[in-house]
């Protein structure tokens, strides 16, 4: 539903009638529109995780640029894959939503994985880390707003990739 109408225009009378239910009774799963929020963006957040220690127990290449690469694709290819499951995850799509600690929990674990992979390639600062992450998430979100479905911002990942690696020194 949510690829249908959008993140946002989800509400709990669609969701039940779509499952089968009275909207009254969806009401003992999910007590508001927000706990829906809250079970997708930790299913969503999750998932990534999941990608993302795959990506990583496959094996990376020894070469810095190489390894960042690979991961970074590995992300940016989860993110573009699913419109609405990214704007969950990387936008505020209510001023109201605030994911639960249980379900940020993914999301935390996944930065973490992100910073343990940057110091095995020799990158330790906070800060550059952020950096990482607008420029990725800026090419995500350039290619779901103007190229859906296409690959003009998937093609300039090499060339970020190696950007953020000569500003990181590798």
């Amino acid at each position: 539903m949510a690829h249908e109408k959008g993140i946002a225009a989800l509400t709990l009378k669609d969701v039940a009638e779509r499952v089968g239910m009275r909207p009254p009774s969806l009401y003992t799963h999910f007590a508001s529109k927000n706990h829906v929020y809250d079970a997708m963006f930790g299913q969503a957040w999750q998932g990534c995780l999941d990608e993302m220690r795959a990506t990583w127990e496959r094996g990376l290449p020894d070469e810095p640029r190489a390894s960042m690469l690979v991961m970074i694709r590995a992300y940016f290819d989860y993110a573009v894959a699913d419109q609405a499951r990214n704007q969950l995850m990387n936008a505020r799509i209510s001023v109201d939503f605030q994911p639960s600690e249980e379900a940020y929990a993914p999301s935390l674990a996944l930065w973490q994985l992100t910073r343990d992979h940057l110091a095995t390639i020799g990158v330790t600062a906070e800060a550059d880390l952020d950096l990482l992450a607008a420029v990725v998430g800026g090419l995500v979100d350039a290619q779901l707003a103007n190229d859906p479905g296409g690959d003009r911002y998937a093609r300039q990942l090499e060339r970020a990739v190696g950007m953020l690696a000569d500003h990181f020194g590798l």
